[in-house]
């Protein structure tokens, strides 16, 4: 493949953009921890909103896509479009509260609700688990994924020394401007990475070889197209390149229980993370609710088309691709079907969606480490600018772990996210229901990480019970466990509690005993409301996302039909928002 003049100098002045934007923030980000990890809490919703979509956007996103469309067709993004549930939930439950517990990090929430030694415990702990190891597995997997990228489209390029460089620079800018300059960066850089994908969609599906053929819809089996999953009586024979088969018990579990039930990570039930981080970077709470809005709705609706067609390109090109490289194809499509110029658009595109997540994940693990370790345990009287030297060296070797774990670690370990999905069933409810459940205390969610380990131990040596309908077992048996903890130990202290409320006014009839002793306090009441907006908010999700896919394949009048209802759920959801006086963004 020839990589021509006009193609390195995109790929140049992208770099030269991304660390511009580092420097020119490196002033305002030195001044606290506060414009560091949270840009002074006055970014607008549109800023924040993109920032948690192009986070989401890493450079194994659109293969893995890819991957699945070429493997069951469509439909088996059911896998993750079933997580709209719980990210509308987010929106309208969770993203005001976020912004109004006035904290730096998520985990400090922690201490916030909780009280005594184990509460602190499991902040420290947290703090190390996901902030260091977690996290720098996550980005040892995108570090991954470019690797593989640059391997095949530039084989002249030694792929490690390739890596180290891009880690490298996006440390650099990551360190020195903070949350302002990987916001406006993460910006950007989706942009770039949209439209790349794009680019390339559209040049794909023209090709010669998709055209001889009268097309994709006319190329490919029609069960490549189906939107659902085919629900079938028995468990399906797991084969590659079939429809998407599940069971019923399996669908449930997928639309019914994992999206609230389980930890997982950057679409942790409740928010958390980094979405949590920009969350309460937002200016007050309706920027918050709608920078989350918008992450949801550009997430489902935006996003994966360009991929989809890709891959189902990448059917058409490539059909004797075998299982394992399935995913790849999206990268063999980049290759042979970019003219000069464009694979320098490309090649940037995939840069971007690669910084950005990687930039984010740098700066959000290093908030865990200082706020809720080395601030909260070792040195927690220093100077504002102590922390944020401490946190760009923190940033520094976060980075350096990362590089270990992806050239010397991560192949041994390809299992991991299955096995996480599964090991955090049942987490998810305690992450929602200590926001609304006075009388859960830090005992319970130690409980509730603990518990599912087991519960998945204990099915896997003795039974043949498989992924999803596993959920169902390890949920009961983690919300059974966390119940009975809760009880047999004592409640956080009522001044506590009353303290938290009145910082959140979170209301709710699950907090009367608290808020009787608080009259003074204002709470949120409209709950009915919330959850009609809940509803309205998944249909226009869905409908959005069906809509466009059917314009997409011919289907015009389904398209049309889809996308008004879909705009109809959206005047509902801003009929109430005018009625609470939401949409009047300052």
């Amino acid at each position: 493949m020839h990589i021509s003049a006009l193609d390195i100098t995109i790929i140049a002045l992208y770099f030269i953009l991304s660390l511009g934007i580092g420097l020119y923030y490196s002033r305002r980000a030195g001044k606290s921890t506060s414009e560091f990890f949270l840009s002074g809490r006055k970014q607008p919703w549109w800023l924040a909103g993109t920032g948690m979509v192009a986070t989401t956007f890493a450079a194994d996103t659109p293969l893995a896509v890819a991957g699945i469309v070429a493997k069951n067709g469509i439909a088996g993004n059911w896998v993750w479009w079933s997580f709209v549930f719980g990210g509308m939930l987010t929106v309208f439950f969770f993203s005001r509260l976020w912004r109004r517990a006035n904290i730096l990090t998520d985990l400090e929430f922690i201490e916030l609700r909780y009280d005594g030694r184990e509460a602190g415990f499991l902040r420290g702990f947290k703090a190390i688990y996901f902030g260091l190891f977690m996290n720098s597995i996550i980005i040892g997997w995108v570090n991954l994924a470019m690797f593989k990228i640059i391997s095949i489209m530039l084989p002249g390029l030694n792929p490690y020394m390739a890596i180290i460089a891009c880690v490298g620079i996006t440390a650099l800018y990551a360190s020195l401007s903070g949350l302002w300059g990987v916001s406006v960066t993460d910006a950007v850089q989706f942009v770039i990475a949209m439209t790349g994908c794009i680019v390339l969609a559209v040049i794909a599906n023209g090709h010669p070889a998709v055209a001889a053929r009268g097309g994709l819809v006319k190329a490919l089996p029609a069960w490549m197209f189906e939107f659902f999953p085919r629900i079938v009586p028995s468990a399906a024979d797991g084969s590659i390149g079939g429809a998407f088969q599940l069971t019923l018990s399996a669908f449930l579990a997928f639309v019914g229980v994992q999206w609230w039930a389980s930890w997982y990570p950057g679409a942790e039930p409740g928010g958390g993370g980094y979405t949590a981080q920009r969350m309460m970077s937002a200016k007050d709470e309706k920027h918050s609710l709608f920078a989350t809005l918008w992450f949801i709705v550009a997430h489902y609706c935006v996003r994966p088309w360009p991929w989809i067609v890709v891959g189902l390109v990448s059917v058409v090109l490539y059909p004797d691709l075998p299982a394992s490289q399935k995913e790849d194809g999206f990268v063999y499509v980049m290759r042979d079907v970019l003219p000069s110029g464009l694979v320098g658009l490309l090649l940037a595109a995939f840069l971007a969606a690669y910084m950005s997540t990687l930039s984010t994940h740098l700066n959000w693990g290093t908030s865990y480490l200082l706020n809720d370790f080395y601030k909260r345990f070792f040195k927690p009287a220093e100077t504002e600018q102590h922390y944020v030297q401490a946190a760009r060296l923190m940033t520094l070797a976060v980075m350096l772990l990362s590089l270990f774990i992806t050239f010397f670690v991560l192949e041994s370990i390809s299992g991991a996210w299955g096995f996480i999905l599964e090991c955090g069933a049942g987490t998810g409810l305690v992450l929602i229901l200590r926001w609304f459940w006075w009388r859960l205390n830090a005992w319970s969610e130690i409980t509730s990480m603990i518990a599912p380990f087991v519960a998945y131990t204990f099915i896997r040596l003795f039974t043949q019970i498989q992924f999803p309908e596993s959920l169902f077992y390890i949920v009961a048996f983690t919300v059974a466990a966390t119940l009975v903890v809760t009880f047999l130990t004592k409640p956080v202290s009522e001044e506590h509690l009353k303290n938290f409320y009145r910082q959140t006014r979170v209301g709710g009839a699950m907090w009367k005993k608290i808020s009787a002793l608080v009259p003074d306090v204002q709470s949120d009441k409209d709950f009915f409301f919330l959850f009609v907006d809940w509803f309205f908010g998944i249909v226009l999700v869905y409908s959005m996302l069906f809509g466009v896919g059917n314009l997409i394949f011919g289907s015009s009048t389904t398209g049309f039909i889809l996308i008004a209802i879909g705009l109809a759920s959206a005047g509902v959801i801003y009929f109430d928002f005018n009625r609470r006086g939401w949409n009047e963004l300052s």
